[in-house]
């Protein structure tokens, strides 16, 4: 008893499996598979001559497949390493939220900073939307507000809630403090492990690549945008030149003095991209970190807290350096949570062990309460009638100019050292949404400007946030398709569908940046840093060991 060689039951396994009781369907199914197998018993009726012409079509093809097949061959040649150049960019162009085959990956130990990162961009990505579409409609003045400003109560102004409408300022705070953190994580594992050529190679492959690695993303994206309304007739946020020759001419004396450091101008907003008035700084940052990694490298352990303590205290309290103070708290925080793996904590925080968990939800409420400082004015008296935060306004140093950066410095450096500690934070952080944020963050910063300004601004407009350059500028797009703004003030049903169509837009379009700018930039300068180096370098002299040429000394 078996099959027959067309795969169907045998007659007598049927009955066997009817007598057995089984569901009326599987009878069903049975029975009309033996009527299927009686039919070619049956006289055949004269087939129609649709059916016959058909038949002889089919027949034909059938012959014609093997010499088409060997004609075919020799393109197949070609066409397949063409399949293997396009099969990248479809992979390219799929955004990675999207389901992929095989597991999840193992995580870096500070895999939470990627996503915590990403988080704080998106952040920033709320706030802007939020100014932009509200800005006739009072948002800064209603939202930037504390909760109870001038006798405004909106629910995005309340404490906690507003960071997720105007928390783009404790996003950038974040960005800092973590730059900090991990700019500084493996200089000083070698330096806890004295291995010192090593931490010269690092810190010398760091600075020369951190440049470029920064700007060269940049300077495509924003000459883009210097010669969209010249080439691709969209405007923008900038007045344009009369040419194209005379954008471009600005464009390159724009970056080149706005990207200088060392200008003591001070002149950080990018007439053709002001929200990367962050790069400069984080270039800047950066050296400040280099240098202090180095010139640390020989202290002992509890010399170089104290120093690296010393330097935060001078940039927060004695000039005004909140910004370097952020990445000074991340290099701290850094040096703190290897000392606790490594035992080398000072013995009054050892002692503080039993109390670690009520001292880190501490931290992470605090965090979350100072980063909703209120930042619509960086007057502060606009703080002082803000009830809930007088008080609290006398706690700024005299040296610190801009008094929001003071409060968000300390809520960016509590939420980046309390979130390893908390659980549900750091598998928050460490979840797929945030990674992936984290994976694109830098690109999203980028870019979600730009699509603000020329995609953004046209439905927004078109949906009824409607202001005097769309009726002078965009006629056609004022009201185009209005939606009803029924909904509390910042999540308004018009806001949120634009809102929630631009956001995976701008995720999709910063994935792509990340992998044909970004990740491309990164490797350039790793090929570039390479092509610099001697092919082979002379031996360096070991402990102990002298120099080649050096000379010799007698006993």
């Amino acid at each position: 008893m078996g099959f027959h060689d067309n795969g169907r039951l045998s007659t007598k396994m049927k009955e066997e499996i009817l007598e057995n009781g089984d569901l009326e369907p599987v009878r069903l199914t049975l029975l009309a598979q033996d009527e299927h197998d009686q039919e070619p018993q049956q006289p055949q009726a004269e087939r129609p001559p649709v059916v016959l012409r058909f038949n002889h079509i089919a027949d034909r093809l059938t012959e014609l497949r093997e010499p088409a097949a060997n004609m075919l061959a020799p393109a197949a040649k070609y066409l397949a390493p063409a399949a293997g150049l396009v099969a990248p960019l479809a992979a390219m162009f799929r955004p990675s939220f999207l389901p992929k085959t095989g597991g999840k990956g193992k995580l870096r130990a500070t895999a939470y900073l990627d996503g915590l990162r990403g988080f704080a961009a998106l952040m920033v990505f709320c706030l802007h939307h939020q100014m932009w579409a509200h800005a006739f409609a009072g948002g800064s003045m209603y939202l930037e507000n504390g909760f109870g400003f001038d006798g405004n109560y909106y629910f995005g102004a309340l404490p906690v809630v507003r960071t997720f409408f105007t928390g783009g300022h404790f996003g950038v705070s974040v960005f800092f403090v973590i730059s900090g953190y991990v700019l500084s994580t493996k200089p000083l594992s070698l330096i806890n492990k004295a291995e010192y050529v090593a931490l010269g190679d690092n810190l010398a492959s760091a600075l020369f690549r951190r440049w470029l690695r920064l700007y060269i993303p940049l300077i495509i994206i924003t000459f883009m945008i210097a010669i969209s309304p010249h080439v691709f007739g969209i405007g923008m946020t900038f007045k344009p030149e009369g040419n194209l020759k005379d954008e471009i001419w600005k464009w390159y004396c724009d970056i080149k003095n706005t990207w200088f450091i060392w200008d003591t101008g001070n002149r950080v907003l990018l007439d053709y991209h002001q929200h990367l008035w962050s790069i400069p700084v984080e270039f800047k940052a950066s050296i400040t970190i280099y240098t202090t990694l180095l010139a640390f490298s020989r202290c002992t352990r509890t010399a170089r807290l104290w120093a690296e303590i010393g330097l935060w205290y001078y940039f927060m309290y004695i000039v005004d350096g909140a910004y370097f103070a952020m990445f000074m708290a991340g290099m701290i925080i850094c040096d703190l949570e290897m000392g606790a793996r490594e035992g080398y904590l000072p013995a009054w925080m050892k002692a503080l062990a039993p109390l670690e968990k009520p001292i880190f939800y501490t931290m992470f409420a605090w965090a979350i309460w100072w980063g909703g400082i209120p930042s619509n004015s960086i007057e502060l008296s606009h703080m002082r009638a803000t009830p809930g935060w007088y008080y609290l306004s006398f706690l700024k140093p005299q040296a610190v100019f801009d008094y929001r950066w003071f409060f968000l410095h300390w809520a960016s450096a509590f939420l980046v050292a309390s979130v390893p500690h908390i659980g549900f934070l750091k598998r928050f952080f460490e979840s797929r949404f945030c990674q992936y944020l984290g994976r694109v963050s830098y690109m999203f910063y980028a870019l979600h400007g730009p699509i603000l300004w020329t995609i953004g601004d046209r439905m927004y407009a078109a949906v009824g946030w409607v202001n005097e350059t769309h009726i002078l500028n965009m006629p056609k797009w004022a009201n185009a398709f209005p939606l009803p703004r029924f909904g509390i003030f910042g999540l308004e049903f018009s806001y949120l569908a634009v809102f929630f169509f631009l956001l995976p837009l701008t995720l999709w379009v910063a994935e792509l940046a990340t992998t044909v700018l970004d990740d491309q930039s990164i490797k350039l300068t790793q090929v570039l840093y390479k092509m610099t180096l001697p092919e082979n370098p002379a031996k360096l002299p070991g402990p102990g060991e002298k120099a080649p040429g050096s000379p010799k000394t007698e006993a």
